[in-house]
């Protein structure tokens, strides 16, 4: 069979990757693009799944479960009441510790188990 050659665009890491991964199942990235294109043919279609991630799987790479749990903790104590905010006066006011009593009324009111004694 007559062979000829493909010229592609591809991100410099993208490749280095693939040339790894293709060198450790020991053929080469010629081999493997002829590969995809053999199956594709046979398949008369991508031989993949191609489909938009979930929500879930859109931010798994950014988000520890841990930190989802601590999102969703965050979102029950807005949702029962247990938050307060303040505005940007107030926020440098309390560098200085000119604590506002909202906030130490706050804080006595809503004390954490963890037995936190700043109120």
């Amino acid at each position: 069979m007559a062979q000829t050659n493909l010229t592609i665009r591809i991100d410099e890491e993208i490749k280095h990757n693939a040339e790894t991964l293709f060198d450790e199942l020991g053929i080469s990235m010629s081999g493997a693009i002829n590969i995809f294109f053999r199956q594709a043919i046979r398949e008369r279609a991508i031989p993949f799944s191609i489909r938009a991630k979930t929500a879930e799987e859109k931010y798994s790479d950014y988000f520890t479960p841990q930190m989802i749990d601590g999102i969703k903790r965050s979102v029950a104590q807005a949702e029962r009441g247990e938050t307060i905010s303040f505005s940007m006066d107030e926020l440098i006011a309390m560098e200085t510790g000119e604590v506002p009593q909202r906030a130490v009324d706050f804080l006595k009111k809503h004390k954490t188990t963890s037995g936190d004694s700043r109120a």
